[in-house]
């Protein structure tokens, strides 16, 4: 057996976003109506959280997030707070999929309207409480979106050219206003932090990629831009803060956006990208093979997300373990670990599951784990 991880990610570990709790539903129906104030809500907020981190706690998990309670949407509302970034009129649509139909998430649009930079700690005061609650043995994770989701979403015509005649300068300004933020999580004690990065896996889908040159952009060559990007994020980052990346192809609603394997963007992504470990989806034929796993060096650590967070569905712990041993063909054992193949609740909506499926799920992750790895 191998010896149990000390230092993230962990052997059973998960993605970050879990089921909001139904009072906390009302709670923002209420805080929208007038019916109670900003400041109700968050005592709301802080006893949902230290209930939901109990849960991990109790669980098994050694890592503990504060399973995004306090965001409506697991990327816009950090994107919106970064200073220059501003929501537009109208909507952005992007059309999910699932066995029923399609259907379309449409958060406001995001427009740079002046230089990008960083006004304040994104989260911090949210990361301050987790740190709170988080209790001995279990490390507290913050997730947030990579620079990269910045772009990917709004794309150039998001972007004022009167403010950014030179693309590059955005590019420059992004990455140091994101290196302050990872700068400023670390001085917090911070040692836990995920950049969740759609893009990177949407790129392997060619209806994609062609929507990206529709637009006007390089899409053969983006997914290296957004390499250098988040490498640049974190250039400065402080010692002993384990960084970790999630890819995935969507997760709204139980639903998902892009398919595809990680054939394209796995040997740059895998030998280039300066993260310490890649949680990746893996939970049906969508997802690929596990062979672009051949191109990932020794120290950084794939989390094989097998259990699907879409449905309450319960895996067969067997299967899970046999799907294990086939990646292992292409990666050592060692250097593999266990998650959900992604968050159960990346929008306030949540996925189309119960809590007690969901803490089951989290059961078998840490079940699972300790008989593969010990």
């Amino acid at each position: 057996m191998l010896p149990m991880r000390t230092s993230p990610p962990f052997r059973a570990d998960h993605v970050g976003s879990l089921l909001r709790p139904d009072n906390l539903l009302a709670a923002r129906e209420d805080l929208a109506a007038g019916r109670i104030t900003a400041g109700q809500l968050r005592e709301i907020e802080d006893e949902a959280i230290a209930a939901v981190v109990a849960m991990q706690r109790d669980v098994g998990l050694q890592s503990a997030t504060d399973g995004e309670f306090r965001r409506a949407s697991w990327h816009m509302d950090f994107i919106y707070q970064i200073g220059g970034v501003s929501k537009a009129p109208g909507n952005l649509a992007v059309k999910f999929h699932n066995p029923g139909g399609d259907i379309e998430f449409t958060p406001a649009a995001l427009h740079v309207a002046s230089k990008i930079k960083l006004d304040k700690t994104i989260f911090g005061e949210d990361f301050g409480y987790l740190q709170s609650v988080a209790g001995p043995g279990v490390t507290p994770k913050l997730t947030i979106p990579s620079p990269n989701m910045v772009h990917y979403r709004g794309g150039p015509a998001a972007i004022d050219p009167a403010v950014y005649p030179d693309i590059e300068e955005f590019w420059a300004d992004l990455a140091a206003a994101y290196a302050d933020e990872v700068t400023r999580l670390g001085e917090m004690g911070c040692t836990y932090l995920q950049f969740d990065d759609t893009s990177l896996a949407y790129l392997n889908d060619p209806a994609q990629r062609a929507e990206i040159a529709a637009r006007g952009e390089d899409a053969d060559h983006l997914h290296l831009r957004y390499i250098n990007q988040v490498n640049a994020s974190l250039a400065t980052k402080p010692g002993g803060m384990a960084i970790t990346t999630h890819l995935c192809r969507g997760n709204f609603r139980s639903s998902w956006a892009a398919s595809g394997g990680y054939d394209f963007v796995a040997e740059a992504l895998f030998s280039n990208l300066n993260v310490d470990g890649f949680f990746l989806e893996y939970d049906d034929e969508r997802s690929g093979t596990f062979e672009p796993l051949r191109f990932v060096p020794p120290g950084k650590t794939i989390v094989l997300g097998l259990v699907t967070t879409k449905t309450g569905q319960p895996e067969n712990p067997d299967d899970l373990k046999r799907r294990i041993d086939q990646a292992a063909r292409y990666i050592p054992l060692g250097q593999l670990a266990l998650s959900g193949q992604c968050g159960f609740s990346s929008t306030v909506e949540g996925n189309a599951l119960t809590h007690d499926q969901q803490r089951a799920k989290l059961e078998l992750i840490v079940n699972v784990a300790h008989d593969v790895w010990g």
